[in-house]
């Protein structure tokens, strides 16, 4: 906020110094066609206006700044401004004509001009015409300070809000891959309590990887990592009944992912096709860019896209993601699920391509 305040008043202070420069400037030139006298006394006169003028200006500021907040409430604003037009009207022909005469009598000259009355009439008018434009032209920019302000304001709470719906989501994974992976160790313990304890060693690593940083996007490197291990981890359970394949496209391990995106596709294979059958799986996992898109998939050869929940599933898995990629990205993101000929289910993810940050 502080900055928009200065780039405001800068803009103001350059309008302001423009607009004295073209009353100089037009007084010089009507002075030229119509006197041959030296071009002091149009600078003075003028000069002495934008003097006198900017003293006010900066007093009205001053005194009433502190009113500023009430510019939502235009007649109050209004209000409290109007009283400085008397100021201006007392205030402006003692100070700039005072100036006037002051120099004349240095150069030993004498400043003429029309009888008192007519001259507080006349230049009254003029500053009467100039404060209703000055206080209309701040109340404008007073106005669209607020209004700024409060964009600002709200963009904050949406990021804020959104920061937070990420972690929520994002700790809803978690024990999700979490309560999963301890109900294969589970499974195999009473098979092979061997197995089962490598394979609590391997969930060790997995939730080390898993919430080591809390971040909502990471490598996509880090993410295969992470999700290799999950592979290799449900594999122990189905050793002979799925095999799984990685196509990964050189060069892309360092574009930013949504964390823990990937685990719930392959989660969902497992759960919803793997458990369920007696015969073999084959899963394929493949990461490529498309342009100025990264395309992420995983896909089966048994699966059905209309099939019945798997028991104890509870379907958020996948809207839970598609909740992540809208929050993360918006429209720019997406999860679709195709099926496969002659059998089979493929999702994909399709991201923007965004480079990791350098680490410092």
């Amino acid at each position: 906020m502080d900055a928009l305040q200065r780039r405001v008043r800068l803009v103001i202070a350059v309008a302001w110094i423009l607009f004295w420069v073209l009353m100089i400037v037009t007084a010089v030139q009507d002075f030229l066609r119509n006197d041959d006298g030296p071009l002091w006394k149009p600078l003075l006169w003028e000069g002495s206006s934008a003097v006198t003028g900017t003293i006010l200006l900066l007093l009205q500021r001053r005194f009433t700044r502190h009113h500023d907040a009430l510019v939502v409430r235009p007649r109050a604003w209004f209000a409290r401004q109007a009283p400085w037009l008397l100021v201006y009207w007392l205030a402006f022909v003692p100070i700039a004509f005072g100036i006037r005469h002051a120099v004349y009598a240095m150069v030993g000259d004498v400043y003429p001009h029309a009888s008192w009355p007519r001259v507080f009439v006349y230049e009254n008018i003029k500053m009467t015409i100039f404060f209703a434009i000055f206080v209309v032209i701040m109340f404008g920019v007073l106005s669209w300070q607020v209004m700024q302000g409060e964009r600002l304001r709200a963009e904050r709470m949406a990021t804020q809000l959104r920061t937070a719906q990420l972690q929520q989501l994002t700790r809803q994974v978690q024990p999700h891959f979490l309560f999963n992976a301890l109900n294969t160790i589970a499974a195999v313990m009473h098979e092979d309590v061997e197995r089962a304890d490598a394979l609590l060693v391997r969930l060790a690593d997995l939730l080390r990887a898993a919430l080591g940083t809390g971040a909502q996007q990471v490598p996509l490197a880090d993410e295969l990592q992470l999700l290799r291990g999950y592979a290799d981890l449900m594999a122990e359970r189905f050793a002979d009944r799925v095999t799984i394949a990685w196509h990964v496209e050189p060069g892309i391990g360092s574009l930013l992912v949504p964390a823990m995106s990937l685990q719930p596709l392959l989660e969902n294979v497992f759960r919803h096709t793997v458990e369920r059958r007696s015969g073999h799986v084959g899963v394929t996992v493949t990461a490529r860019r498309d342009g100025t898109r990264l395309l992420l998939a995983v896909e089966d050869d048994a699966g059905m896209l209309d099939a019945a929940p798997a028991p104890g599933g509870t379907g958020s898995a996948l809207a839970n993601l598609r909740a992540r990629l809208a929050a993360l990205h918006g429209d720019h993101a997406g999860l679709t699920l195709a099926p496969r000929l002659p059998a089979g289910v493929r999702a994909e993810l399709a991201l923007p391509c965004v480079e990791a940050p350098c680490a410092s």
